[in-house]
């Protein structure tokens, strides 16, 4: 235990201009349609476990992110969090995006959707629809629309047909069934563009249907349903209403609009009484009945363009946003019908629509709104009811980049009790008076980090769409400074220079990067080639590349199956001498030796651990003891027992690793390596995948060395302890850590304290954790890099890591024991008048004399949040700290002004 403040030098890295993607689209997965007989009547009052959320960005990218709760109903302070990357086709990007069943029996008796039973479409602008294979992570396949332009998707409420509106003003419908993707007809052409869809509520098939087909479609609820017509926002200043089994269109609904200029239907839905909403080009949000077509009520609800709309899970709030970042609500009030006029002509509702509240959640305008539960639109008859207990959360997205959540309960809910507030920002879940959050951007694919670290060349790379750059960080003045604990104030804005821009040829958007740490290897991939270039420095200190042209053709001479030599994750060991490979399509990890000046680069080994199904048991891994170990009798490794003989890892190894031959279809499972990570000594490699699945190898031996058991979330942080080299940390999107010894095999006792009994307020950080290191001069042996030049061991004891998210910075040392409730007790303590540094920002200062057993805990829990947001941090020397921020002030100054209407007399 430290006794005085550990002081390191931080470069506040500010010149990485990394620019993050807008948001262009959000969709949350449908809930499977009721049982028109009752059978499954019951699933209709329970709130549905959170759902996975997909988010469409302007570069073509597509987030698939997952509920980090510990179950599908608990808060989750996380909320969620990015599980798997599509990389979009460069240049390309998403405009509509749509989730559909593959099976809606199966989605009935899942209690969250599951990835597996879900299909996914997107359209970017063009012609062309695309499925896309959430497993394997690229296009599955493509269906041109056959009208032009596609403006807009919507699945239809069983999940068979999807409605694709095009620009020569038709509505194509295209058939879902039996995992298929082929036209089905065309509805009546219109002179106008398709800019919005919705289709109306189902309606349960006639009985006589149902008898003559009884014997084949019993069971199918799939059949239960008939389509009954479709409502789509045009741009002539109209909604048209489209019958479906005729395909004519019914009847014309005319907007407001200004003489001489269209008015814009951006935005349409349907309510299940048949209620049809609107929002439009001039800010108008109205409600029309479906029935005569007629319209209801009108709001001027928005200053500028409706974008997007979206129904609360009742069915009795709406929520719109647009060009002028405000997000409203409109709930529907009851109200006593009046007996003095008894006229016909009367609305027949017993309410009326009301615009109950509005919020600013962007700085600029919004494009996609989403809300969980989704909405269906059933007749009252089968209209669902959930739960008012627990708050839904409504997103949004739109061109500041960021994905804001927000509670969504209605004022009617908290008078039934205390509502919960999923996402545990505040203890109100209204959406009028609730906090919301930002969920942070992150710079590469699947919450990993675009910035690169060459810990001796002390160079720094950040990748882009279709590119890299490469800055040097000049080395550290000695001098002695009365510097803080990660003082933000020790920066320097001339202690770097940019040696490297590259523009490179690729097919979609860059998936991995990496440097060496001696500067002379650059490696990156997307989704199907991997470039290796070697550096040489000039005279005037740029660098300069040479391409290895022979390298993609090696690594696709060890996949015989497969036409890609894309990687998912790549990483150089700590001597640059080799090159560890994940493949994008197979799953195979390809250790490669880059050679020298006279010897070229040759692949050493291949594994294919992650592309085997074996032992995965219900996102389990499921081994056979061989006997009752010690460390399996003492809970060591829970779920797996992996302290076997090291020579049946290796046998396991020297059978799996042949050719892809040897791996029977059976027997693979298709998934995404997203985390790697080797050891300061270079001995171990350690890779993580999206199914949450871990394996060790030993880069001594090239061989298998072990699995770890499956964990409940996934990877985000993996890496080695520089003072003990077989000592693995792990982070997870929860903010669970887990310490796990490779040599042996198990998770050791000494950390067990730390990891069951971690401080709440690090738990629940509202940002993931996305990376964690240690001091290299806190090894006991020169790291294989050589890096030591610089002398001096580390400030920091051994064992201690450096965890960081998107906000924050957590210094733990892994060692110390944790009393009950880490550092939240000294905020139930006496209150200390003066911890505020030169920023105005409190601090937690770690002083001389303070022996009591609390602030013993915050000395372990040092909690940092002066820099943000954070793309990386990682240490370039011993006490030497590289911490990587894009301020959002600095992202957005390049974004074009948002909307801004004056009004007189305002300053």
């Amino acid at each position: 235990m430290v006794e005085s403040s550990s002081t390191l030098a931080v470069h506040r890295c500010r010149f990485v201009d990394f620019a993050p993607s807008a948001v262009t689209a959000l969709c949350f997965p449908p809930l499977p349609l009721p049982s028109v007989k009752g059978k499954k009547a019951a699933n209709n009052h329970t709130f549905p476990g959170f759902g996975p959320l997909v988010i469409g960005r302007a570069n073509g990218n597509i987030e698939l992110c997952e509920w980090t709760g510990a179950s599908p109903r608990s808060q989750a302070p996380q909320a969620w969090v990015v599980r798997k990357t599509l990389v979009g086709p460069y240049p390309s990007k998403v405009e509509s995006l749509a989730l559909t069943f593959r099976s809606p029996r199966r989605a009935a008796q899942e209690e969250v959707p599951s990835w597996s039973n879900l299909r996914l479409f997107s359209a970017g602008g063009g012609s062309e629809l695309v499925e896309w294979d959430i497993e394997q992570g690229c296009i599955k396949r493509t269906i041109s629309s056959q009208g032009g332009p596609i403006w807009s998707i919507s699945p239809n409420p069983a999940s068979t047909i999807l409605a694709l509106g095009c620009e020569d003003g038709s509505v194509r419908l295209i058939n879902l069934q039996y995992d298929g993707l082929s036209h089905l007809r065309r509805l009546e052409r219109v002179k106008s563009r398709i800019l919005s869809i919705a289709w109306g509520p189902p309606v349960p098939k006639q009985k006589k249907t149902q008898n003559a087909d009884a014997e084949s479609d019993s069971d199918d609820d799939d059949d239960e349903w008939t389509d009954s017509w479709l409502v789509t926002g045009c741009s002539d200043s109209s909604l048209r209403k489209l019958d479906f089994a005729t395909g004519r269109s019914v009847d014309r609904m005319g907007t407001d609009k200004i003489r001489g200029e269209r008015t814009l239907v951006w935005a349409v839905g349907v309510l299940g009484d048949g209620t049809i909403v609107s929002g439009d080009s001039m800010g108008n949000v109205k409600f029309w009945d479906s029935k005569t077509c007629t319209q209801l009520q009108s709001f001027q609800g928005h200053a500028a363009d409706v974008l997007c709309l979206t129904v609360g899970p009742d069915g009795t709030a709406v929520y719109t946003s647009g060009v002028d970042q405000k997000v409203t609500q409109f709930s529907y009030v009851k109200t006593s019908r009046s007996d003095a006029n008894p006229s016909p002509l009367v609305s027949r509702s017993t309410g009326r629509w009301v615009q109950s509240c509005s919020r600013r959640l962007h700085s600029h305008d919004v494009r996609a709104l989403a809300i969980w539960p989704p909405y269906t639109p059933l007749p009252p008859s089968h209209q669902r009811h959930f739960p008012v207990d627990i708050a839904p959360v409504l997103a949004s997205g739109g061109l500041d980049m960021s994905v804001v959540v927000t509670p969504a309960a209605l004022p009617t809910a908290t008078l039934a009790g205390k509502v919960i507030n999923p996402l545990a920002t505040s203890t109100t879940a209204t959406f009028e008076d609730a906090y919301h959050r930002r969920l942070a951007y992150t710079s590469g694919p699947a919450s990993s980090s675009a910035v690169h670290l060459a810990k001796k060349a002390r160079l720094l790379m950040c990748t882009r769409e279709a590119g890299l750059t490469v800055w040097r960080i000049s080395k550290r003045q000695q001098k002695n400074d009365d510097d803080t604990d990660l003082d933000p104030a020790n920066t320097q804005d001339s202690g770097w220079e940019r040696v490297l821009d590259m523009d490179l040829n690729v097919q979609t958007n860059i998936v991995a990067g990496a440097i060496s740490d001696d500067g002379r290897w650059i490696a990156v991939a997307d989704w199907y080639e991997t470039k290796l270039f070697q550096l040489s420095e000039e005279k005037n200190g740029d660098l300069k590349p040479r391409r290895i042209r022979a390298f993609a053709s090696l690594v696709q001479g060890q996949l015989p199956g497969s036409s890609s030599s894309g990687a998912s994750s790549l990483l150089f060991t700590p001597d640059s001498s080799k090159l560890v490979l994940a493949t994008s399509i197979s799953s195979t990890i390809l250790i490669i030796d880059l050679g020298s000046a006279d010897r070229a680069p040759r692949v050493l080994r291949k594994f294919e651990q992650h592309r085997l199904r074996e032992g995965l048991v219900n996102n389990r891994v499921i081994k056979g003891r061989k006997g009752s170990s010690p460390a399996a009798a003492d809970g060591d490794v829970e779920m797996a027992d992996e302290n076997e003989d090291s020579a049946q890892p290796a046998a396991e190894s020297e059978s799996d690793s042949d050719s892809d031959s040897d791996v029977e279809d059976s027997k693979r499972v298709r998934t995404t390596i997203t985390r790697m990570a080797v050891s300061p000594d270079g001995q171990w490699l350690a890779t993580a995948d999206d199914r949450r699945r871990t394996h060790v190898f030993n880069l001594d031996a090239v061989q298998h060395h072990g699995a770890l058991p499956t964990f409940p979330r996934a990877v985000h942080a993996l890496a080695f302890d520089a003072s003990a080299p077989n000592m693995l940390v792990l982070g997870f999107a929860d903010n669970a850590l887990e310490v796990y010894d490779v040599e042996v095999r198990a998770f050791p006792r000494w950390a067990r304290a730390l990891v069951h009994t971690l401080p709440p307020r690090f738990t629940r950080l509202h940002d993931p954790v996305l990376g964690v290191t240690f001091d290299p001069g806190a090894s006991p042996v020169p790291p294989a890099g050589g890096n030591e030049e610089e002398g001096g061991g580390s400030p920091l004891p051994p064992k201690t890591a450096l965890f960081w998210g998107a906000t924050w910075i957590c210094k733990v040392n892994m060692t110390e024991r944790i009393g009950y409730g880490g550092f939240e007790k000294r905020r139930r303590g006496k209150r200390k008048a003066t911890d505020v540094n030169a920023n105005g920002r409190v601090e937690v200062q770690m002083e001389e004399g303070q022996q009591d057993q609390q602030q013993q805990q915050q000395r372990n829990f040092k909690l940092i949040t002066h820099y943000r947001p954070l793309l990386f941090v990682d240490f370039i020397a011993p006490g030497e700290l590289v911490v990587v921020e894009r301020p959002l002030v600095d992202v957005l100054a390049k974004l074009p002004p948002a909307y801004f209407k004056p009004k007189y007399g305002a300053s």
